[in-house]
């Protein structure tokens, strides 16, 4: 078992120790869980509302919205969960090639706060609000 190393640029915070890293994982692998659970649920539930629907016919135009909205609403989240997961994945690999915790904009080291917050984080709080601004290229996880 290899102990992961972290890029030796940066100075914006410690490096990850292996008991840390582990911690992080375990985070990981929860929200993960986490996810997959929610997912499933939502798919299940929306076809059991599928299922029910068809046996209510016939169905008043603004019920017929209110259940547009309803899986719209769903089909977001559902995308939403979705980009996190793959997220998630992404930070399990970079744990695994031993880049993990080095942001991908600036090459410095992500605080260990930011990741204990959000870890599947790859910028820092500064390249993350570039990131969104569109003046970083984005990590397309599509």
């Amino acid at each position: 078992n290899v102990e992961p190393t972290m890029a030796k640029k940066g100075t914006n915070g410690q490096k990850l120790s292996s008991v840390e890293i582990r911690k992080l994982t375990v985070m990981l692998l929860a929200k993960r869980n986490e996810i997959l659970g929610n997912v499933s649920e939502m798919e299940n539930e929306a076809l059991r509302r599928d299922r029910t629907d068809l046996s209510n016919m016939p169905l008043h135009m603004a019920d017929a919205g209110s259940d547009n909205y309803e899986i719209d609403n769903t089909l977001g989240l559902m995308d939403s969960e979705r980009r996190i997961l793959g997220e998630i994945d992404d930070a399990l690999g970079r744990i695994e090639s031993g880049v993990y915790g080095i942001c991908e904009g600036a090459g410095e080291r992500i605080p260990k706060k930011r990741l204990q917050a959000i870890p599947w984080a790859r910028y820092c709080v500064k390249c993350a609000a570039l990131a969104e601004k569109g003046l970083l290229p984005a990590k397309d996880n599509d």
